[in-house]
């Protein structure tokens, strides 16, 4: 059994619009963008980054704006939706706020024994803030949420698949363990994992999710270092995965393979961070491009990528 996993360290995503979902993560959510960067196999997209001060694994959702995207279809095979923890008792809060930026679909509800605010991004992505006692993660509060409300991170990714067998045996072989059952959805966590260490998997008979803007493209769970990643790739090779070599992500390192149920999983490295290229009081302020890609600055940024005004 794998040993080395602490949870999850970044969710990534497609939408079709960078302003759009700058506003909504930085202006709706509050969370900081920690990286400005672009898409390492299509430097014509961006790449953008929210989390926390830092961009601690766990906090951090990243986003490929692909320009007017087609909305992606919604099914089995994907990460049907993302949860971030926020403060007991903070919900009434989140329901005004997001009222005020008309955000859609919002629906109350209570599950495993936590209150849940589910609700769409600009996309329809699926979200959900889950209401989260001792969470001893820092907030940013410099986008206007404050302290006793401010999103801490990942609570959860919930896996929507037609089997949910192989990839419950799949996530105990990852290190972690069944914690509840209710209806359709299963529970699993890492003890002694990091604040982002709950994953779900609901079992639905539908048909295969279309991947488009709204779309999860994959998770990402979270090593510390690349001697515990090669441990890990190690032990899926040795069990049949077919697992990607190590690649060099600037601000992490990784590696990916496709689960029993369609979600595509990276493991990435704790290190070596977004503060790497960028002082931390100014991540994510400038464009920063991959070394590969740095000759072509200028016709990326007059003719591909759009300004993001702040």
């Amino acid at each position: 059994m794998i040993t080395q996993i602490n949870g999850l360290h970044h969710v990534t995503s497609i939408a079709s619009g960078a302003q759009s979902n700058n506003d909504f993560f930085t202006k709706t959510l509050g969370l900081r963008r920690i990286k400005k960067t672009v898409n390492f196999d299509a430097p014509e997209v961006y790449h953008l980054y929210y989390g926390d001060e830092a961009g601690t694994p766990g906090t951090v959702m990243t986003y490929f704006p692909f320009p007017n995207a087609r909305r992606g279809r919604p099914g089995t095979g994907e990460v049907g939706i993302t949860g971030f923890a926020v403060p007991k008792g903070s919900l009434p809060y989140w329901q005004e706020r997001l009222a005020t930026f008309d955000v859609k679909n919002m629906q109350t509800e209570t599950t495993f024994g936590e209150n849940r605010l589910r609700f769409d991004g600009p996309d329809g992505d699926g979200f959900v803030l889950v209401e989260t006692e001792d969470d001893a993660r820092d907030p940013w509060t410099n986008n206007g949420v404050p302290a006793d409300a401010a999103i801490r991170g990942f609570h959860s990714a919930d896996m929507r698949l037609r089997d949910a067998a192989a990839s419950a045996e799949l996530l105990k072989y990852m290190g972690y363990e069944e914690l509840d059952r209710q209806d359709n959805v299963t529970r699993f966590h890492v003890p002694g994992g990091n604040e982002a260490n709950v994953i779900d998997i609901t079992q639905v008979n539908a048909p295969g999710a279309d991947q488009g803007a709204g779309s999860v493209h994959h998770i990402a769970f979270s090593v510390d270092n690349r001697e515990k990643q090669l441990e890990v790739r190690k032990a899926l090779m040795d069990t049949g995965y077919q697992v990607t070599p190590v690649i060099d992500r600037d601000y992490f390192y990784a590696i990916y393979f496709r689960t029993p149920g369609g979600v595509l999983f990276e493991v990435a490295t704790n290190e070596p961070g977004f503060d790497r290229d960028e002082d931390t009081a100014h991540l994510g302020e400038a464009l920063k491009l991959p070394t590969q890609h740095e000759h072509l600055r200028q016709v990326l940024e007059e003719k591909y990528l759009e300004p993001i005004v702040d």
